[in-house]
């Protein structure tokens, strides 16, 4: 097999990003998916086969603190995790880039500023199609241009909300949202606004995904090649362990070694650091550039809560998720600490409960879960994760992953959870909108539910602290980067997503410019 100049291993919001920005330099480009396309079939769209049989779900076996087995809830396609993602592409808010005190300990402070990714942002937006309205969320930092596109419209039930929300004198703003629609022309809109976007994969490709406005155009290249079904085994260095010389991919039942001047590991946070802990040599005895000991560790998972409200009058909203609220977000004058990110989240059905809560609705009469669909106003929220070094990934003798977690920041999750049921209350709903005894149905997500995974690899500018520098590139080796989730030394309250995408468009450019190959960024299209 021929040699590359780059070695991309891992095709999500990291890896598929950073691909897109490479392919036009005319370098030659490997990129390595060890699933296969998400196949366009009936069931993209069926409640049934993706939230009860799990059908896009990976056969991993990963295992807790206690060496109990569990199946993670991770996505092994082109496109890796936002093939099943909610396009929900916030950025942090500047302050997540400084230290943060919250009610647990300190979120530490970024080796890189807002103002340092914010031009990166604003062309991750451009390439991934997100709508938004800039101005109506306070917490948001300056931005260096508009939305690329209009803010998604709020159907009646949730344009009520907001404005009952902004009456009571919180400020509510049109989430950003990361779709092909256009609202002004239906008729030649891809994204038809269905109700099977979050959590589903979209069967028309008008999700905002890596796969579609990553990997796909990437590939109209010829100098990028996509190996599918292609899983990385382990990177082998030269002697002196200063740079990797190949990386051992299982494929078909067979082993072989591909190589490449540069190596970018986009596995996702847990996978990642498995396959860094996974090339242990002899100059490397704990894991590939892990003289630091930091490999693995800080895992965090945001510490989320889906909270369904039920209404008396019925919510027919098709797609619901158009609305945020950062009240909360930060300390208030009430409020030592900050407490969270408040989200609505995709409309629910009973197909879904059963595939959540499968004991408690076993009994439950298909009527009554149909009922409770059709009142349901549902909202996610997150809390901060605080970075941890007991909270990490190690390997198991056999090789696979073994997760020690342990939550942080309970009691301002909490605390969140009883902000939304006063807001909710004083805005009338409790008399009018919700059944009798505040029916609030609470799903917990368990540490499987990893979606919002990252540190492991923190990057930073003192190697003894950090994995990777500034520019995601491994302290101990020459040509190693990383280039996901991992990287991240804290993970604020919002989805991390469009955080992971503008990195990898920021490391893209470091890379052209050491390949000797800069070329000028793609142009956004507006609407």
């Amino acid at each position: 097999m021929s040699s590359y100049d780059v070695i991309v291993i891992g095709s999500g919001a990291g890896g598929g990003t950073l691909v897109r920005q490479l392919a036009a330099s005319g370098k030659r480009i490997l990129l390595l998916e060890r699933g296969d396309w998400l196949p366009r079939e009936p069931q993209n769209w069926q409640s049934h086969d993706v939230f009860v049989d799990n059908r896009y779900v990976s056969e991993d076996t990963w295992y807790d603190e206690h060496d109990r087995p569990f199946q993670p809830q991770v996505h092994y396609f082109v496109g890796g995790a936002t093939k099943l993602y909610g396009a929900a592409l916030y950025r942090l808010r500047a302050e997540d880039f400084g230290e943060l005190r919250h009610h647990d300990g300190i979120s530490p402070a970024w080796p890189i500023s807002y103002d340092e990714l914010e031009p990166y942002y604003t062309r991750a937006e451009d390439l991934y199609h997100v709508h938004g309205a800039r101005g109506e969320d306070p917490t948001e930092g300056p931005a260096s241009a508009p939305y690329p596109y209009p803010a998604v419209s709020h159907e009646p039930r949730i344009q009520q909300l907001s404005d009952d929300l902004e009456a009571a004198g919180h400020v509510p703003f049109h989430a950003p949202c990361g779709v092909m629609l256009d609202e002004r022309n239906m008729p030649y809109s891809p994204c038809v606004r269905c109700s099977t976007c979050d959590g589903f994969p979209c069967l028309v490709h008008a999700k905002s995904d890596a796969e579609v406005l990553g990997v796909r155009p990437a590939l109209e290249y010829d100098n990028v090649t996509l190996l599918t079904g292609a899983r990385a085994l382990r990177l082998e260095t030269d002697a002196p362990g200063t740079t990797v010389t190949g990386v051992v991919v299982e494929r078909d039942g067979r082993r072989e070694t591909v190589t490449g001047d540069i190596v970018v590991v986009a596995c996702g946070a847990a996978n990642s650091a498995k396959l860094l802990l996974a090339s242990a040599s002899d100059r490397h005895p704990n894991g590939l550039a892990n003289g630091s000991d930091q490999v693995g560790r800080n895992y965090m998972f945001h510490n989320s809560q889906a909270v369904l409200a039920l209404s008396v009058e019925p919510n027919p909203t098709v797609f619901q998720k158009t609305l945020g609220v950062n009240t909360y977000y930060f300390a208030t004058k009430d409020i030592d600490f900050p407490l969270g990110n408040i989200q609505m989240v995709g409309k629910s059905s009973a197909e879904m409960y059963r595939g959540e809560k499968p004991l408690q609705t076993k009994l439950a009469p298909e009527w009554t879960l149909n009922h409770v669909a059709d009142h349901a106003v549902d909202f996610w929220l997150s809390t901060e994760d605080l970075p941890r070094p007991d909270n990490r990934v190690t390997l198991r003798d056999d090789g696979s992953v073994a997760l020690r977690y342990a939550p942080s920041n309970d009691v301002p999750k909490q605390r969140l959870l009883h902000e939304l049921k006063s807001m909710l209350k004083h805005l009338g709903m409790h008399h009018d909108h919700l059944l009798p005894r505040h029916a609030y149905l609470k799903n917990e997500i368990p540490v499987a539910g990893c979606a919002h995974q990252a540190g492991t690899c923190r990057f930073g500018a003192d190697p003894a602290t950090s994995v990777l520098n500034t520019d995601c590139r491994a302290h101990e080796v020459d040509n190693l980067y990383v280039v996901d989730t991992s990287c991240f030394p804290s993970i604020g309250a919002v989805n991390p997503a469009l955080t992971a995408m503008a990195n990898a468009v920021r490391v893209g450019d470091h890379l052209l410019e050491r390949l000797g190959a800069s070329v000028p960024a793609p142009e956004g299209v507006h609407v």
